[in-house]
Order: structure tokens, then sequence, then C-alpha cells
């Protein structure tokens, strides 16, 4: 605390002058990030007065703390306490406990619903490092960002929890001085309990995945076994399915979408209980956050892509019940593998994709959502012009990669243990992941140059076996701390990447520039 104590001497900063602070912060763009000097350095955007008590994130090169700098100690926040002259200095960790009272003293770093946002960007962080390039990456762009995305899938491989998850992003946010509101999504949820889990840690979206309560198999059934199995269900779900989809034609936006009267019982067959439980889950939201939340249907992790008839049933049915739907994520034809571009007929998918943005627009104008949605640029045009931007778009383990790229540049060595440690691995992680990647198409890391490392990031074989290894690599406790030793080392390097990709996706997607008016 003595070096950050003298760092503030030298900069002026012994005094919480807003002048001065708004004067540090301004020159940020101009002169760094960050202020440097006695062994550490305080982030400039991190600079915020309130009540006469200065607030600051620092970092000693390895470990970044909060600051509080005033007349006292303030309320809420905890850690070791020095005195600078006639004023208290505070050092807090950037722990979940810290987070909360972090949220009550600035409440923009705590996550807010955004369904009243038009375009969305999930930036899945695995790391919990990756929220200023995310950040820096939509500036000027009429986009929110969700920050703080994930799945238990994801938190059991990375030893993380919704509580940490959320404290990450929260404390980067204060760092990087944005107040324009960002989302935080327990993803690919299933059962109440977790669901219960991310509300408890201030998670306002939800994606809810049906998978476990959708019915698949009458998808293959011949006429007479639907009928068979549809005579059996409630009587009120067969007259609500008879009289509103039996034989029905739709007309959406100068195309039709047509249910005859097996499509229709094949529909409630598959959907009904998911449907139910899609409710349900909504005024257990309800009840929990009154209107502050975002609710997801995902009925994308699915083995057909999801047909246009269904789509369209299943929206009718959630809008019949009064469900809140933000967005809804599909199953579109061709396929969404993890960490590459589209594989698929382009014009087949832009024909489908048109009509699901009809029926979103058609039922409530919730967002289509684009799961497994990183670094899908040839289909990226197509979206943002049928959406009409009125989209969220998942990008879950893209920034993941671009830590890793950042090593292949800067540390050749820790690379090639990184490509070792995924190519060993993969067997065990392409159970959990849909990827296409053959190992064996994957240079030895001990041939490859120095000079050449970078492109395994482009080559989609080694790109797919990196990007689903992240769970092997950071549950090892030696490899994990080396790549967090690495990338606080190098944070602007990461950051820069991160900024560099996701932009690229928003461009691409035609996000528009924010309007500035003189």
């Amino acid at each position: 605390m003595e070096q950050v104590a003298r760092l503030l001497a030298q900069v002026g900063l012994l005094e919480a002058d807003p002048g001065r602070v708004a004067a540090l912060k301004g020159s940020a763009d101009r002169e760094g990030p960050w202020m440097e000097g006695e062994g550490c350095r305080i982030y400039r955007r991190s600079l915020r007065v309130r009540e006469g008590t200065l607030y600051f994130i620092a970092s000693n090169g390895s470990s970044k703390h909060l600051y509080a700098l005033g007349g006292s100690v303030p309320r809420g926040l905890e850690g070791p306490a020095i005195s600078t002259g006639r004023l208290r200095m505070l050092r807090a960790e950037l722990s979940t406990g810290n987070a909360a009272a972090l949220h009550e003293l600035f409440p923009y770093t705590a996550p807010v619903s955004l369904r009243d946002r038009t375009t969305t960007i999930g930036c899945g962080d695995r790391l919990g490092l990756a929220t200023p390039g995310h950040l820096r990456a939509l500036a000027g762009r009429q986009a929110a960002p969700v920050l703080a995305q994930q799945s238990v899938r994801e938190l059991t491989l990375t030893q993380r929890s919704f509580p940490g998850v959320v404290a990450d992003a929260s404390f980067l946010v204060f760092q990087e001085g944005y107040e324009g509101g960002y989302g935080a999504d327990g993803d690919h949820l299933k059962n109440l309990r977790d669901i219960d889990s991310a509300l408890d840690a201030g998670m306002p979206m939800i994606t809810l995945d049906l998978t476990e309560v959708m019915s698949p198999e009458p998808a293959a059934w011949t006429p007479a076994r639907v009928d068979q199995a549809f005579a059996s269900l409630a009587e009120e779900l067969k007259a609500v399915t008879s009289a509103r989809y039996e034989g029905k034609r739709f007309e959406l936006e100068g195309t039709s979408v047509e249910i005859g009267a097996t499509e229709a019982r094949r529909c409630a067959l598959m959907y009904g209980r998911a449907v139910e439980f899609a409710a349900e889950v909504d005024r257990h939201l309800r009840t929990r956050r009154g209107a502050a939340y975002d609710l997801e249907i995902s009925i994308d992790e699915t083995t057909a892509p999801t047909l246009p008839a269904h789509h369209l049933y299943i929206a009718s049915e959630l809008q019949r019940r009064g469900v809140a739907v933000t967005s809804m994520a599909p199953r579109f034809v061709g396929e969404f593998q993890k960490g590459i571009d589209y594989i698929g007929d382009l014009r087949a998918f832009e024909e489908q994709f048109k009509v699901h943005c009809a029926i979103s627009r058609s039922r409530g104008g919730y967002k289509v959502s684009i799961h497994s949605g990183s670094d899908k640029f040839s289909v990226y045009p197509a979206i943002g012009r049928h959406t009409g931007m009125r989209l969220h778009l998942k990008t879950a383990g893209t920034s993941w990669l671009e830590a890793v790229r950042v090593a292949a540049r800067l540390d050749p060595g820790l690379f090639r243990r990184i490509l070792a440690a995924a190519v060993d691995g993969f067997a065990e992680a392409s159970r959990l992941y849909h990827v296409a990647a053959d190992p064996a198409r994957v240079p030895a890391p001990q041939s490859i140059p120095d000079a050449g490392l970078e492109a395994c990031l482009e080559e989609p074989n080694a790109r797919q076996v990196l990007h689903i290894a992240y769970g092997r690599l950071l549950g090892d406790p030696g490899m994990r701390s080396e790549i967090y030793r690495f990338l606080a080392e190098h944070e602007e390097e990461h950051y820069t990447a991160v900024e560099r990709h996701i932009g690229r996706h928003v461009r691409l997607l035609g996000v528009p520039e924010v309007t500035r008016f003189p």
C-alpha cells in the first residue's frame, strides 16, 4: 500500500480533487490506460470520487486491488487500511463480498436487465480477464454487452462460480470506467436449482435450455403413431392444438408457414412439456426479479435444425401463456461449430433464417439468438440484415483463443505447452463439444517454427482443438497459474487482441455506430 501511496503523491492524487481526477481519466487514450511507478500501476479510467473519497484499481504486476482513499474507511469494503497523512487508505481484495459493496457504491458496476436493448452481444469470458477488450470492441456501437456469461459446465471446467464470474466482470467494468450497463447470463441452465444459483449471484439473464424437457422422438414417428400418442395428452392441450394449429396457414411478411394436422400434433408431443416448464420458469423469474430479467429460450441443442413450423408453434404457445421471452435460439440449418466459420449452404441458411426472423417479429418481437455464434463471419451480414439488428449473439470461447494467440506471439514455449496439452486432451474434451477437428492433423508443437505458431489459430483443426481445451488446461494448477501470470504481464496485448477480434464480429454484423450530435 505504501507503494501505491507514493505513486498517488507523485501524480497529485493524495487529495480527492475531482478536477484532477477528471483530467487523469481523460488522458487514458492519449497517455495510456495506467499511471506507473514505484513498482505498481494505477488504472486511469478507474479513478472515481464519491462523497470525498477517491476510489481506483491498482496493480503490483501480479495482483489487483480496489483502493479507497479518504477521511474514513468506507463501509462495506473489507481489507487492511493505513494512514497517509490525515487520510486513510483501504485496500480491498477483488472478492465477491467486495463486489457486492462496489455495486452499492457504484450501481453501474452491477449487471442489469437488457430486455429493452435492441442488440446484445454475449461475451463469454472463461478466464474472467477479457472484459476491457470486450468493452472496447463495442465502444461507439449501438450494442450492449453481456459480460458475465457462463454455463454450469464452464464453471465446473474453469473452477469458477456464478458469484465469482459476476465479481470479475464488475471490477473490470470499474477498471474501464464503463457506465453503459451490461448483462450477466446464467447460460444453458436446465433446472430451478441452477437458475436460483445464478439469480442469487445477481445474474439478470437466464438462458433456459429446454433439452431435457423436450421429447425429440416424435420427430421420427409415423402419422399413426403420432395420432395414437396425441390421444393420451391432456384435453386442454389437445383442444388448443386442434383449434389453433391443425391445418392452419400463417402468413408472415411475404412468406407462409403451414402446419398440417399431423405436424401440429407432433409439435404438441415434442414441445408441450417444454413450454409448460418455460412458463413455470418465467413465473419464478418474475417472482424473484419483477420485470428486471431477460429470459432466453434455447431450443438449439438438438440433432436436427428447428423447422419453421416448430419454431412458430413454440413461440405461439409461449406468447399464449404470457411468457416474457427476451430472445430465442433455434437451431439453424448448416453447422455452427465451435470457433470456426459457418459450414453449409449460405443461400439455404439465409432463406430459412429470414423465416425465423419473421416468426420472432410476429410473436412479440423477441431477439433472435445465435448460439455458438463466434467466428461465423460468412453469415454475419445476413444475420444483421434480416434481424434488423434485433438480435443476441453468443460468443463463448473465442476470447480464450485470443489469450492463446497472445501466447503464440509473445511466449512460444508456453504456447507449445498449451497446444501439446490440448491435443493430448482432445478425446476427453470432444465428448462435451460438437466439433469436427482431427487432432492428427495438428502439427507437433516442436515442429512449428516460432514465426508459424500464430498461424495455428487460423487452421480449423488446431483452432478447434485449442478452443475446447480450456478445461484441461485450467484444471492443471501449474498450467493455470502460468497462463494467468503470463496474461497479467501482457494484459494490454490481451485486451487489444480481444478488441480486434470481437470488433470484427461487430462490424460484419453491421452494428450501427452511436449517433453523435454536435
